[in-house]
C-alpha cells in the first residue's frame, strides 16, 4: 500500500505541506474556495500533517497507516476503521475518549475543534489521488509511494 514518507534531509521546514493539507481539508469541508490564500485567510489552520524540528532537523509527523494500528484497536466505539489500508474516522461514532491519541506511538492523532479526533486520511475524500501535502512540497521531501517495510 502507498504511504506518505518524508526525507528529512530534503525537508526545508517551510510548513507548506501543512497549508496544502489544511486547504485540501477546508475544500472538503464545504468551503469550495479555489484560492488557498482566501480559503485560509484569518483562520487558524488545522493540518493533519505537522512539521516538527529537533536539533536542526525538520520532519513531518502524520499518520503512518500502520498494518496493525494501536489507535484502531484502542477505539472503544469503532470510529476508527481500516479501508483499503487507510485508517479513517467516522466522526459521528467518535465519543472523544481520546484513547486513540494515547495509543498512537507517532503522535499522529489529535483532537479536532468539534470534539472528535482528526488525523491524516491520505486525502482519499478530497483529492482522490496523491495527498495534498505531497503535491505541495516544493522540495519533493514528501513522497507518496509503496515501500518494502
Amino acid at each position: 500500500m502507498k504511504r506518505v514518507y518524508v526525507n528529512e534531509k530534503w525537508c526545508l521546514g517551510c510548513h507548506l505541506c501543512e497549508y496544502y493539507c489544511a486547504f485540501a481539508n477546508s475544500v472538503s469541508d464545504g468551503t469550495n474556495e479555489k484560492d488557498m490564500a482566501r480559503a485560509l485567510k484569518d483562520i487558524k489552520i488545522r493540518p493533519k500533517i505537522k512539521i516538527e524540528e529537533k536539533d536542526g532537523i525538520s520532519f513531518a509527523v502524520s499518520c503512518r497507516h500502520c498494518k496493525e494500528p494501536l489507535c484502531v484497536k484502542g477505539c472503544i466505539t469503532g470510529a476508527l476503521t481500516i479501508t483499503d489500508g487507510v485508517i479513517t474516522i467516522n466522526h459521528d461514532r467518535c465519543v472523544s475518549c481520546y484513547t486513540c491519541i494515547l495509543s498512537c506511538p507517532f503522535g499522529a492523532v489529535s483532537p479536532s475543534e468539534d470534539g472528535a479526533v482528526e488525523k491524516c486520511e491520505l486525502c482519499v475524500k478530497n483529492t482522490g489521488g496523491s495527498p495534498a501535502c505531497v503535491k505541495g512540497c516544493p522540495n519533493a521531501a514528501i513522497v507518496f509511494e509503496e515501500r518494502e517495510i
